[in-house]
């Protein structure tokens, strides 16, 4: 009996780690990968708009200045946040989370809130499944975290401090002396 226990076990882990790419909800599996570099709407491409890029109630302009294909190409910490808040009462709340960290980071990092009414292709580009999500990249553009449901800020500000502080590390020294012209 207990041989047969751990055959069935045996069996079940194994089934489970084959499945394990097939799972729904597989941005988890990008974690340490790049991410991939998707076009996704901007305030631009909607005149200006926010019903037409976002179900949020109070969005915040700031989120949506950029594709995600150019922010990447900026070099800089990016939050990226799957919600759509007219569907989804707990991305609501993570979208105020989001806006409170904008504040404290905004020349530093950017951010951006994919909806999935607006911007689907970003959710099959990053195997979303499911609301809210949120993917962390450096500012080379590797997922760094991946927070699948919602999350605190207790649990996000040490992850933006240290690809904050990694980027500044590799960014290049910038002098602060005034150049000098030469005398005429």
């Amino acid at each position: 009996m207990r041989g047969m226990a751990r055959s069935f076990a045996a069996v079940f882990v194994a089934l489970a780690l084959a499945a394990c790419g097939k799972v729904g909800g597989g941005g988890v599996f990008m974690l340490g990968k790049p991410a991939p570099a998707v076009h996704t709407k901007t305030l631009s491409d909607v005149d200006g708009d926010l019903s037409k890029i976002t179900s949020y109630r109070y969005p915040d302009p700031r989120m949506y200045q950029y594709s995600f294909d150019e922010a990447l190409k900026l070099h800089k910490p990016i939050v990226l946040e799957f919600a759509t808040p007219g569907h989804c009462t707990q991305c609501d709340k993570q979208l105020q989370l989001l806006k409170v960290l904008l504040n404290e980071y905004q020349d530093k990092v950017i951010f951006l809130h994919m909806d999935q009414y607006y911007n689907p292709e970003a959710y099959t580009a990053f195997q979303v499944r499911g609301e809210p999500w949120t993917f962390v990249m450096d500012a080379n553009g590797i997922v760094r975290a991946v927070f699948p449901g919602r999350v605190l800020y207790q649990e996000l500000k040490p992850v933006l401090e240290q690809v904050v502080a990694e980027a500044a590390r590799k960014a290049p020294a910038v002098s602060h002396k005034a150049a000098k012209k030469p005398s005429a």
